[in-house]
Order: structure tokens, then sequence, then C-alpha cells
């Protein structure tokens, strides 16, 4: 589509969005909204395409939307029930069932208490009803999600547009990092970033290097992963 790459404002129309929409072939993101069989944009942004047909609006901003199928960094607040609120740091809470974890039961409950750390993915996130978060995937496995162990970890925020960068294989950071620097890491699309590593040493060295890359291109943050590598290396 001719129009990825371009700047759009609220209100614009996606006319070629829109012939897509309407045979099933285009799934929209973040920014983009179909009403009355018009797509049109509804945050201003740079128009994003991924494969096969998901379009979305890249903006930069620091509120985040909740978004279904997203994976998010969640604080657990409180609890009533059976059922957990976390703080995911959208308009409101979203809620975690202890069912919803790998191998939970009635009788083999999840140990969470309030102030725990919780990655997860959101099953349901709607205007019109609070978001549903789960730690299990379509078979029921964890896949990596739960609760999240803060020992000797480390959980910061940022913007949304500098979570996509690090995700983003075009510029491969946390590889780079990974190759030469052992660490956990946990990335939330609602702006959260867990990092844990053989030492606090080396945990706040990476904490700084993601938190520096927001604004640099491919050939600065490969600079900047080996000053930080001789860095901690003692050069």
């Amino acid at each position: 589509m001719e129009h990825v790459g371009k700047i759009f404002m609220p209100g614009d129309v996606l006319s070629n969005l829109q012939a897509s929409q309407k045979s099933g072939k285009v799934v929209l993101g973040p920014g983009l909204k179909c009403d009355n069989d018009s797509v049109f944009v509804n945050k201003p942004g740079v128009l994003k395409h991924k494969e096969p047909n998901f379009y979305w609006i890249d903006s930069h901003q620091k509120k985040y939307v909740p978004t279904r199928g997203e994976h998010v960094l969640g604080v657990v607040t409180n609890r009533m029930g059976d059922v957990y609120r976390v703080d995911i740091r959208g308009s409101e809470p979203a809620s975690l069932s202890f069912l919803s974890f790998e191998g939970a039961t009635k009788r083999n409950r999840p140990d969470i208490k309030i102030g725990d750390l919780v990655y997860g993915k959101l099953l349901c996130a709607n205007k019109d009803i609070e978001p549903e978060m789960v730690c299990i995937d379509s078979t029921g496995r964890s896949n990596g999600m739960g609760v999240i162990s803060c020992n000797g970890g480390f959980m910061f925020t940022c913007s949304l547009n500098h979570i996509r960068k690090i995700l983003s294989p075009q510029f491969n950071l946390l590889k780079t990092l990974g190759n030469s620097l052992p660490f956990e890491v946990a990335v939330g699309m609602n702006g959260r970033i867990w990092v844990k590593g053989r030492s606090i040493k080396e945990t706040i060295a990476i904490v700084n290097g993601l938190n520096s890359v927001e604004y640099m291109d491919t050939n600065e943050i490969k600079v900047m992963c080996r000053k930080l590598l001789d860095t901690l290396a003692g050069f």
C-alpha cells in the first residue's frame, strides 16, 4: 500500500484500506477505526504495516490503550474473590482470574500477592468492558508468562514508541546485548520493561542501555552496545 510510512492526522480516511476491510482482508490495529464501512485515523502518527494484513498507526505516546492480544506487564493491586485487579497503565485495571495460570485449579492456586509483577496477555480489550488478562496461551501453557520474581530485577517505564523500537527486528537490540551479556527481560506493550542481569551492576547497565536507544539509529545502537560491554569488562 502506497500510504505506508506516511504521516496521518485524526479524521483522515484511508480509502484503500476501506476497500480491503470490506472483503475481510485487513486487520486494523491501534490508531485505526472502522465506522460505517469507512476506515479512518483516530490519532496522529505514521501508518505501519506488518505482513500479511495488519495495519496500525505508530505514534509517540505514553498513555496506553489496552489492545486485545498484546503482552503487558502489570502490577497486582487488589483481590476480589477469585479475581485479581492488575494495573496495566490503562484507564482502568485489568481482571485476572486465578485459573488463568498454567496448572491452576481450585485446589492448586497460584501464589500471588498484592504488589507482585505479572507478565501476561490481554484476552479481551474493549472500550465498553474492563480488560481481561491471562497468563496462558491457547494451549493452556504459560509460554513465559506468569508471576515475575523481582529478586535482583528492576522494572522501569518508557514511551510506547520506545517499546515498539526495542521489539523491532530491524534494530535487534536485545539479541545484540544477549550475545555477550546474559540477562532476563520481559517487555510489555504497555510501556513497562523488567530486566534482571547476573548482578546489580549488570542490571543497571542494561537498563541504562535500553533507556538510551530511543532516538538512536542502527549504527549508533551498535556503538552503544560495544561501549556498554567494554565498560562492564573494565576497559
